[in-house]
């Protein structure tokens, strides 16, 4: 649900009803659309009751062990999909063409698994809509290679995306994931900027 507010509700005012312990909608203000009008995220959630705001006004989970959208796993085991983007391509093509690529090796690592119990999962409706992905970057075609060896040798099912007709590298994606069972293969990795 989106709604528009008046520049005259302020943001205190929404700031307590985010905190009312006794509802089970929570809010969420973005920054403003324009010098008019403030663009408010309405989120319904059985989780609300244990939840509050950080101080940066994000939501964040009162319980550490409270589950993800379906219930029936650890916030610290959420499934994810991990996309590894290569930095000297980054800073050379355009970033629709990045993007793209990232996009490319996603979609083929989760219709490649399509039929794993992990991946029917991280698409079913109730999670559709709040998918974790986490995208890194490695310095170039070596790490890239590596990664993906590494990857292999452990098991760890991914798509290393190979662009034609150059016929090299660009990324890679794993497929749906417990965190847990696949973070460690990317600590080391920076966050793509």
């Amino acid at each position: 649900m989106l709604a528009l507010l008046s520049p005259r509700l302020s943001l205190p005012t929404i700031y307590n009803y985010y905190h009312s312990p006794s509802s089970s909608i929570r809010f969420r203000v973005s920054p403003l659309v324009d010098s008019r009008f403030r663009v408010l995220h309405c989120h319904c959630s059985k989780q609300m009751s244990n939840s509050t705001v950080d101080a940066a006004g994000e939501p964040s989970s009162l319980a550490s062990d409270s589950g993800n959208a379906a219930g029936n796993t650890p916030d610290a085991d959420v499934l994810v999909q991990y996309i590894v983007l290569r930095r000297d391509l980054i800073d050379s093509w355009p970033l629709g063409s990045i993007v793209t690529q990232g996009c490319h090796a996603s979609v083929s690592a989760i219709w490649s698994h399509k039929d794993d119990a992990h991946t029917l999962d991280y698409c079913s409706p109730e999670s559709i809509n709040s998918m974790h992905k986490v995208t890194l970057e490695v310095k170039g075609e070596p790490q890239i290679l590596n990664l993906s060896e590494k990857l292999t040798v452990a098991g760890i099912a991914h798509k290393l995306w190979i662009e034609q007709p150059e016929n090299f590298p660009t990324c890679l994606a794993t497929k749906p994931y417990p965190k847990s069972t696949v973070s460690s293969f990317f600590k080391k990795l920076k966050l793509c900027k």
